[in-house]
């Protein structure tokens, strides 16, 4: 496959997860017993798997390394706060207070990844509000 075709499955395995977390998220948090089933906790490793083996692909075909991309390092330690948080926010152990929050800041954490990506800095939407205030 060619770089536009492995960027936009990479993109749109992006979306379809967000979304997935964020409906999966309200549903759960709303008590809705869909989100104890089968398919809905294995559906996201799938389409997850995807996200991760385009992302890895894209990384190779363009030669980056995340120790000399600092925005792709970030990148990747937000996935991990992303995915600790998304644990939190997922599971009925937690109380609904520390879910929801978990559930939000997950949900912020996704933007901030998805800003990294696009704008290749580190900081990603940070740094526009950092320059927007000077």
């Amino acid at each position: 496959m060619d770089y536009v075709t492995i960027k936009l499955l990479h993109q749109s395995a992006v979306a379809l997860s967000a979304f997935g977390f964020a409906v999966r998220g309200i549903a759960s948090l709303n008590g809705a017993q869909w989100t104890e089933s089968r398919l809905a906790k294995r559906l996201p490793h799938v389409v997850d798997t995807v996200l991760l083996v385009t992302a890895v692909t894209l990384a190779a075909m363009l030669h980056l390394n995340p120790a000399h991309a600092p925005w792709l390092m970030a990148k990747i330690l937000g996935l991990l706060l992303y995915i600790g948080l998304g644990m939190v926010a997922l599971r009925p152990r937690f109380e609904w207070k520390t879910r929801a929050a978990a559930w939000a800041l997950a949900l912020v954490v996704l933007l901030w990844i998805a800003s990294v990506a696009v704008l290749k800095n580190p900081w990603g939407f940070i740094a526009l509000m950092r320059q927007a205030s000077t």
